[in-house]
């Protein structure tokens, strides 16, 4: 009977948690169609009177959403992709070769990760003004590379440390050479890892608010993040219907990334935990 109870207790204690992190995605979502003259009525009505798809179509036809939507969908595609070839190839090389302060390599990588990422921002800055790529795409992809980069190089090296040596060593055996090996043998292995590790770039990519406002003030190269807010909200007036509207299709992406690959996800997770 005491088990019971505790299985309740805590049943109810997570739903709890559930319910109230859910609170504002829900009432974002119901917000989002509302008629306008609704929004602000007092008392506030939790359910709409009239369900209206206005505000997605004002989003959608008369603001640059589109464009802004392209420009993240390029932005955070592009440091995945970059991110991952590279982190993967780094962390193969952490892990099966040695070599001289192969170890302290792997530490400095970690103690990158640790540091603030508004410590790199002027530097990055003045570096994309003197190569010539400020206000572009691409110098995004350059400086989300320079976060994204340890944390993804870390998680690979500590998933790869699970594959064993064995396998790569039977592949090299059998006359397979060494890049042979690597994609033959060391990647199918090492593929729920660099798919969560995958969507974890995406999603920082995705998300990065700080270094798309101080590196981009054009529309032509805006995300999301900041063009959303650069495009709704003035001095004297936030429209929140076309913000919830907005905030509404920009987690859709997300979504339905995350509802594929999660399972790739708790693999990763729990790869990380692997200790070198």
């Amino acid at each position: 009977m005491k088990r019971i109870l505790g299985r309740v207790a805590f049943n109810l204690f997570a739903w709890t948690i559930v319910l109230v992190t859910a609170f504002p995605l829900v009432w974002m979502v119901i917000t989002s169609v509302k008629p306008q003259f609704e929004l602000f009525r007092i008392p506030p009505t939790f359910w709409p009177e009239q369900i209206t798809f206005e505000h997605y179509a004002r989003l959608l036809w008369e603001t640059p959403f589109l464009l802004y939507m392209r420009n993240s969908l390029l932005l955070s595609t592009a440091t995945t992709l970059l991110v991952v070839t590279v982190a993967t190839l780094g962390a193969h090389s952490l892990v099966r070769f040695r070599y001289r302060g192969r170890e302290r390599l792997a530490q400095l990588v970690l103690f990158t990760y640790l540091l603030p990422s508004v410590v790199l921002i002027l530097p990055l800055y003045l570096m994309m003004v003197w190569i010539g790529v400020a206000n572009s795409l691409l110098s995004l992809v350059i400086a989300y590379t320079t976060f994204a980069l340890p944390y993804a190089l870390w998680l690979l090296r500590s998933f790869m440390q699970g594959i064993p040596d064995d396998l790569e060593n039977a592949a090299l055996v059998d006359g397979a050479t060494r890049m042979g090996a690597f994609f033959d043998v060391i990647l199918p292995q090492a593929l729920p890892g660099i798919i969560s590790t995958s969507l974890f770039t995406f999603i920082l990519s995705w998300n990065e608010y700080l270094y798309a406002l101080v590196l981009v003030n054009t529309d032509e190269a805006r995300p999301l993040t900041t063009g959303v807010m650069n495009m709704l909200i003035s001095a004297f007036n936030i429209e929140w219907s076309l913000l919830m509207a907005a905030s509404v299709m920009m987690s859709i992406p997300l979504i339905v990334i995350f509802a594929f690959l999660q399972k790739f996800l708790t693999r990763g997770f729990g790869a990380g935990g692997v200790k070198g």
